[in-house]
């Protein structure tokens, strides 16, 4: 992987993480389109670059990291899920589930749906402001909502919104309660998988890891705040109806040509 295709993989995902679209689907599509085999390392990086995207979290919200201890006991009650099944489940999920393409296909569009879905009740039902308002049972229940995401073409920050909707959290509520709860899950699983590859990568593979890493961050700042602003005024209804379009378009490429 050169530097510019490792340029262009970091943009897509800090522009894709944190939104509801699957940053996985987009990676996937990504490679495709630049003829990237998806190797071993590609899988590798793939995962590392998430890093960047979650410093960008530590460096947007670490006042609040500091000090509201509340809100870092629902966060760790939300983890409890995905820390347990990530562990059990790592190998069977990078060896089988990464790279099913029917698999993200499915994963798109359900997500879409219920996307759609849980926005809609969000409008009636959402009551909370802010994820420290969270009962410590709701919390486990969006961090179960997070688990999902093991499933390439689920979204973490989707199912997690989604979860957090079903909670009672509003829109906003909700992304930033994602944003955060994505910080101890991705740290740990991006930091095992890469302790678990590391050494297989070649000399000139790190300078790839590292632009993508940078574009990450960069592209991930950007796109925390435009998504805040916007679902502050809108819907996460254009987000449903995108991942539905994407499925046509992943199953077009990947399953029927």
């Amino acid at each position: 992987m050169d530097g510019l295709k490792a340029f262009l993989m970091g943009a897509v995902e800090g522009i894709t993480e944190f939104l509801p679209v699957s940053s996985t689907g987009h990676l996937i599509l990504t490679a495709h389109i630049m003829g990237i085999p998806h190797t071993e390392f590609t899988k590798s990086f793939e995962i590392s670059i998430q890093l960047g995207s979650i410093l960008a979290i530590v460096f947007l919200y670490w006042r609040r990291f500091l000090v509201d201890m509340e809100l870092w006991k629902r966060i760790a009650v939300a983890f409890l899920p995905t820390g347990l099944l990530g562990f059990t489940l790592y190998r069977y999920i990078k060896g089988y589930l990464i790279g099913n393409d029917l698999l993200v296909v499915i994963a798109l569009s359900l997500g879409g749906l219920l996307l759609i879905v849980a926005d809609r009740l969000c409008q009636r039902f959402a009551t909370l402001e802010d994820g420290r308002e969270l009962s410590y049972l709701r919390a486990f229940v969006v961090g179960l909502f997070q688990s999902l995401a093991m499933v390439p073409g689920v979204s973490r920050s989707g199912s997690t919104i989604v979860g957090g909707m079903l909670m009672g959290l509003s829109r906003r509520a909700s992304a930033e309660f994602s944003f955060l709860l994505a910080v101890p899950t991705m740290l740990i699983a991006t930091t095992y998988d890469f302790f678990k590859s590391y050494e297989q990568f070649q000399p000139h593979e790190w300078q790839s890891l590292a632009i993508g890493f940078l574009t990450a961050f960069v592209f991930a700042l950007l796109s925390v705040k435009a998504l805040l602003s916007f679902v502050s005024k809108h819907s996460f209804l254009p987000f449903g109806i995108y991942r539905i379009l994407l499925a046509l378009l992943y199953s077009y490429l990947f399953l029927l040509k």
